[in-house]
């Protein structure tokens, strides 16, 4: 279960290095520091439990964030 998380980390890695050549750089910063999290988890050497309570808990801070930026930051339209 830790190499998924270095699985993770590496994938983050690739986009917040694609996000910074696109000039996302606040974007790059997030996913830099998604990045930082799961390799810095991935070498506590904990139970798959464990592994998957973080996950879970990943995915809901996630979901709560996404929600609310696309509920109310996000503007609709296309470049207005």
């Amino acid at each position: 279960m830790d190499r998924m998380y270095r699985v993770l980390g590496f994938w983050t890695g690739v986009m917040a290095v694609m996000f910074f050549l696109g000039g996302m750089k606040e974007t790059a910063l997030l996913f830099l520091a998604q990045t930082g999290f799961f390799v810095l988890v991935s070498y506590l050497k904990l139970s798959e439990r464990m592994y998957m309570y973080i996950f879970g808990a990943y995915l809901t801070i996630f979901f709560a964030g996404f929600t609310y930026y696309t509920t109310f930051i996000l503007t609709p339209g296309f470049g207005e």
